[in-house]
């Protein structure tokens, strides 16, 4: 009997572990840890915080379905790992701090055969001073109880905006941030609702982004072929801006934040200060706060994780600059090159490098996009590590048997610019892969046949679309394999 234990439920855990329990005989196994006892379908977040949802419509219970698929869940928040064991027993083993009622912080290790870790990043909020719903003065849409606040704080601001001009800005916290994408998607349904509220003209938006240029989203930019012209995402997003009557400013990065002003450094060197009426501001991802122990009780937290606190997988971590990195530095399998059954998947791998080109202000502050993990390549990554995990067990795989790379792997992001059915627009792109090759394609780095943006009413209903059906998917329902990551 085989025991696979899965830390976090989120796109990649949830997708593993129910492909683990699907693909393994009732003798082995699956224990789910998260520290909540809910899922939330982050995507949608977004419309949580512009009133178009609400929270129930973006999160649901993870006990039924687990109960149901035979998925034991312990409701814990992971914080140290026992690769070799410990003194007491030679197995393997990841330490928890329980969360649950009537269990609230009791510790408990829970021993494994193979663990996945994909509890995903911690919101570094801290990490600029003032950043933040809770102890800050910026809102967020991180979680759905973050989204249904700026939910309310939008709903009272439109109000304010029938007789008063304001000062809208939205965008990411510090110059490190990643998920550029869900500040665009948010800041043009905030655009949208207030045009359809009738206040547009009283407010100044403005979108705040540590990309060097506009439709660079962590990934370098794209490039597309349209009606036999070649068009760049930089000037594909710009024409939205312009649209919209978005002003943008970027190459930033958020130092401080007092009531009412953002400062904010720029890759010229200058200062600069942001005063505004609401403000929702991204933060920048970190792992989790990790330790790792060997069987003598040694720290080798080092050995098993990155400084960022996210875990080494199979990727080439050579230090190199910029322009030496290539797209087979990324990883394949999400394998630990240390313990052989331990994996991480989606935002808890250690990514080798950014994808888009990393810069500084003169006074050294690092202006430098995340790459994204979230979403598709989450899903993918999961299912795949499943699989192998799997074959491990079932036929004696000696290694992982499946791989995603991101390097390979094609990806899909609808990013909503107005909900509605009649009314609503997205803006729509593919890229195949997500990490750029220029071996492969030495032209632009990506398959140009793969590689598509537009903007339109009918991605608005593909994404909407995809919010039933992926919701549908994480119930397990019947056929949910049939639906793609």
């Amino acid at each position: 009997m085989a025991r696979v234990v899965v830390l976090g439920a989120g796109v990649s855990g949830h997708t593993a572990a129910l492909y683990l329990r699907k693909l393994l005989p009732k003798e082995h196994t699956v224990t789910v840890v998260n520290p909540k006892p809910t899922y939330n379908w982050i995507p949608s977040n977004i419309w949580v915080g512009v009133g178009k949802m609400t929270h129930e419509d973006v999160v649901f219970d993870l006990g039924p379905i687990y109960a149901k698929k035979g998925i034991e869940f312990v409701q814990a928040k992971a914080f140290a790992l026992w690769p070799e064991g410990d003194a007491d027993d030679a197995r393997p083993a990841v330490e928890v701090e329980r969360t649950d009622a009537g269990h609230q912080g009791q510790t408990e290790k829970l021993r494994y055969d193979y663990v996945i870790n994909a509890t995903g990043p911690k919101l570094n909020f801290g990490a600029t001073p003032g950043l933040g719903p809770d102890d800050g003065h910026t809102l967020s849409v991180c979680t759905p109880d973050h989204a249904t606040e700026a939910s309310a704080r939008l709903a009272a601001l439109t109000q304010v905006l029938r007789t008063k001009k304001q000062t809208v800005v939205i965008g990411v916290g510090h110059g490190t941030c990643t998920c550029e994408g869900a500040a665009f998607e948010y800041t043009f349904n905030v655009e949208h609702e207030l045009r359809e509220a009738g206040v547009r003209d009283n407010a100044r938006l403005v979108y705040l982004t540590n990309e060097n240029e506009l439709g660079d989203f962590g990934v370098g930019g794209m490039q597309f072929e349209q009606n036999g012209f070649r068009t760049s995402s930089q000037l594909w997003t710009e024409s939205l801006f312009r649209e919209r009557g978005v002003e943008a400013i970027t190459g930033a990065a958020v130092t401080s934040i007092e009531p009412g002003v953002i400062h904010y450094d720029q890759l010229d060197g200058s200062h600069n200060d942001l005063e505004f009426d609401f403000a929702m501001l991204l933060p920048p991802f970190k792992g989790n706060d990790w330790k790792a122990f060997d069987k003598d009780g040694e720290d080798i937290t080092s050995t098993v994780f990155a400084p960022s606190g996210f875990l080494k997988v199979d990727a080439d971590y050579t230090p190199k600059k910029y322009e030496e990195w290539s797209a087979k530095d990324w990883p394949r399998t999400y394998q630990s090159p240390v313990y052989r059954n331990v994996f991480a998947v989606g935002i808890a791998f250690a990514p080798p490098h950014q994808i888009s080109k990393p810069r500084a202000t003169p006074d050294g502050v690092a202006v430098a996009p995340s790459p994204p993990r979230t979403g598709m390549p989450s899903g993918t990554m999961g299912k795949v590590v499943a699989k192998s995990i799997a074959d491990m067990i079932l036929k004696g795989a000696a290694a992982p048997t499946h791989s995603a790379s991101m390097s390979e792997m094609a990806a899909a992001c609808v990013a909503s610019a107005g909900h509605g059915m009649k009314s609503g627009t997205a803006a729509a792109m593919t890229m195949s892969p997500v990490v750029p090759d220029w071996e492969r394609y030495p032209e632009t780095g990506r398959d140009l046949k793969a590689t598509k943006g537009e903007i339109g009413l009918s991605g608005h209903w593909v994404k909407r679309m995809l919010h039933t059906l992926f919701i549908y998917k994480a119930k397990a329902r019947p056929g949910w394999t049939m639906i793609p990551e």
